[in-house]
Parts: structure tokens; sequence; C-alpha cells
């Protein structure tokens, strides 16, 4: 294969997907991203065309090709409002994969795959930031975040962060923590986010589901699901980490394979399936073995028959509902509500715009911070107008962009996850 052959080889995968597109330009009115910057390359229809003139050797993969692509949330808006379902999503991500095999990852997305697959490195590091949490970071003001001393790489000043974990979620339980005979066997599949950020996420999904006697399985050799890895255009670490899981996974043989990130849920849902059959047709099939084992905290925990008790916890107040675009786009929308409101023990407030992005989009938010920060916008205004005293979502990422627009408005609003709020209510059984 000659070397044009092999840099363009993932646009020539989905060049069909690439001639869906009739230009109508409707996506244009649902691209976040497009509704702060207003530049047709980075609309879907824009990256789209660019994808196009890249393949037929009109224009090259260069540093401006890479800026255009790096501009897009991966939110799925745009795929769910297309007429003609063209998946820009999978789209924009085989570009990166062509502009990373002609220029290389970025000295970012190279350090990102290194810990990915390293996780023992990764929990060192996050030790270490720990230790450090003193001298790196001062407590902002009337709030829970973080906020740097000193600006760092892809970070900042003015970011608030929440602390990292003194203690990784995975190395607080055993791996196998028995329920009642007779009930279902959950594979936790943790996350990131969960086991270095946001332990206490992790510990509200035992709690909840040892509530309903279930047996709990916490595989140790979990690795990451490889989005962050994906998004840079790293490919080969993506299919690493997925075969690794898939590994875990066959050695427990659960009923269901549990998510509590939105993200991590997409990325099984959406990714595995697309990217695995193309590439590695032996982890398609292992994967096919759990296609239909996968699903959201939320959903399994309503399938399960979960009922939140009555005791109102003034802590949670009013809450409001923020929708991670990786359960809209799974149509997951009804479940998480249902539940929060079911609970006497909170006034659950419907809140406006609550199914528009939050502006994260994972490294999207390293790079262009402003802009995210810019859609992110809207989203607080939202929440300040709902007087709502907690926001939750079910998303780990959405919980920390959140959180920093909260802050940075000055708005003294709780963010959690939805299997916080309903682990809260656990007390009144």
């Amino acid at each position: 294969m000659k070397p044009f052959q092999i840099v363009m080889e993932p646009l020539a995968r989905i060049e069909q997907e690439l001639k869906k597109c009739v230009k109508c330009g409707a996506c244009r009115a649902h691209c976040p991203v497009f509704s702060v910057m207003g530049r047709e390359p980075v609309s879907a229809r824009g990256k789209i065309a660019l994808a196009r003139a890249a393949l037929a050797g009109s224009i090259g993969l260069d540093s401006r090709t890479r800026s255009d692509m790096s501009k897009c949330l991966l939110c799925g808006r745009c795929v769910e409002k297309c007429a003609n379902d063209v998946p820009t999503d999978l789209i924009v991500l085989a570009a990166r994969e062509a502009v990373a095999r002609k220029r290389g990852l970025t000295s970012f997305h190279k350090v990102v795959g290194l810990l990915l697959r390293n996780r023992g490195l990764m929990g060192k590091g996050a030790l270490l930031a720990s230790l450090l949490k003193p001298l790196l970071f001062r407590r902002v003001p009337a709030a829970s975040g973080l906020r740097l001393r000193f600006p760092l790489p892809f970070v900042g000043g003015k970011r608030s962060v929440p602390a990292l974990a003194a203690k990784p979620f995975l190395d607080r339980h055993p791996e196998i923590i028995n329920g009642m005979p007779g009930r279902p066997r959950i594979l936790f599949f943790v996350g990131c986010m969960t086991n270095f950020i946001y332990p206490e996420i992790g510990e509200a999904a035992v709690a909840v589901l040892k509530s309903l006697g279930c047996s709990l399985i916490i595989p140790e050799d979990q690795q990451c699901c490889g989005f962050p890895a994906l998004s840079g255009g790293d490919t080969t670490t993506f299919l690493q980490l997925a075969e690794k899981n898939l590994a875990a996974l066959e050695r427990h043989r659960p009923d269901h394979v549990m998510t509590a990130c939105a993200s991590c849920g997409g990325a099984f849902h959406r990714m595995y399936p697309r990217l695995l059959a193309g590439r590695r047709p032996d982890l398609a099939e292992r994967y096919r073995a759990f296609s239909d084992r996968f699903v959201d905290a939320a959903v399994l925990l309503e399938q399960l028959g979960f009922a939140p008790g009555g005791v109102r916890d003034r802590r949670n107040g009013r809450v409001a509902y923020h929708d991670p675009c990786h359960l809209r786009s799974r149509s997951i929308t009804r479940e998480p509500r249902a539940l929060i409101a079911a609970s006497p023990a909170v006034e659950f407030v419907e809140m406006k715009g609550a199914d528009s992005c939050c502006g994260l989009g994972g490294t999207f938010n390293l790079y262009h911070y402003a802009t995210s920060m810019e859609i992110n916008a809207a989203k607080i205004s939202a929440i300040r107008d709902a007087g709502v005293d907690t926001v939750a979502t079910g998303c780990p990422g959405c919980m920390l962009q959140l959180a920093d627009g909260l802050h940075r408005s000055g708005e003294r609003v709780r963010v959690r996850h939805t299997l916080e709020i309903l682990a809260s209510t656990l007390n009144a059984r």
C-alpha cells in the first residue's frame, strides 16, 4: 500500500458515508460549536467537505485541517438531526486519525496514550498530584473546587477543578462483592474519572446495587474505555484498550455491564461495534457476545425496580437534571428523571435546555477552553433561572464542566451524579 493510501485509509473506509451528505446545512442549526464560532469549517457540513477534499487529494492534512477537525465536541447532535443519517462523529474521528498518521499524534495525545496504556503509571501520577495538591492548588472560595496557583499547559489558571482522590476507587473494594442468591451479577465498568476524580460516584453505585441484593463485580484489570485516545486519532491505543476490556468481561461473564459515565457508555454502544468490525474482526466477534449486556446505570436501576427512599435530604433540595450528550444520543433521558422525581427526598425541577451540550467534549475543553465555556454559559444561565440547589447528571465529565462554569459564575449550586442522588435516599429504607 502506498504512503498516501496508508494515510487516507481511515477516510477511505467511510467514503460511502461521506457521499451521504447533500450539503443542506441543517446541521449548522444544531451544532454547539458553530453557534458560537459561526465558521463553516467547524460545522458538520464543513468538516465533511474537508474530509472529502482531503480524500480526493485537493487539500493536505496540514495544521489548519487538524485545527478545524479538533473543533468538534463529538456530541452527536448533528447525527441525530441529519435526515440522511450521516455519521459525522465517525467521519471526524476518521479525519483525526488520518491527520495523526500524516503528522503524528500531538504531544498531548502522546502523553494520553502512554498513560492509558499503562494504568499503573496513571495511578502513580494521580497519587503524586494528590500529594502535591497543597503546592499546586488553592481552594476556590465558597466552592468545593480547586484552582491552580500557577498556569500549566492545557490547564491554565482560570479553570476550577476537583481534587484528585487520595485513593482511587478501584483500590477501595474487593473484585467480587457477593449479593443475595438468584439476584443479577453486575459488572461495574468504573471509568477513569470515577476512579481517579469522583470515587463518590462509585461508592454510590456500590451502595445502591447492594441495597438491591445484586452481586457486584469490579474487575481490577479493567482499563479506560479508550475514548480519550480515539478522540485524538490514536486508534492503536483504542484497540489495545478494547482488547483488554473484553478480556476482563470474558473472565467474569456478568449478567449486565453497568456504566455510570455517559462517554464510556457511548464508547461501548457506538465506537466499539463500529470500529472493531472493520479493523479487528476477532475483537468484534468477542464484543458481540456482550453487546446486549452494556447498560447505563439509570436504565439498569429502573429495570431492577430500585425505589428511592422518602426522607428529604436538605443537601439535595430542588434538583434539575442535565442530559449528557452520550446519553441523550442513545435516547436515555426518561429513566434518570423518573428515578430522581420518584423520590420524595428531592423536589425535581425541569430546566430549560436540559438536553443542550455543556461544552466539555473531552479534549475539546483543553484545546478550546474559551469556546467551551462560551457554550457552557447558556447551561449555567438555565441552571440559575431554574432556581435549583443541585444539578444532577449521568456523566462525570459533565460534572466537571458544570462545576467549573458554576464556580466561574459565582453560583452556589451543587453538582452531583444521579447515583449520588439516589444513594442519598437509602437512609429512608
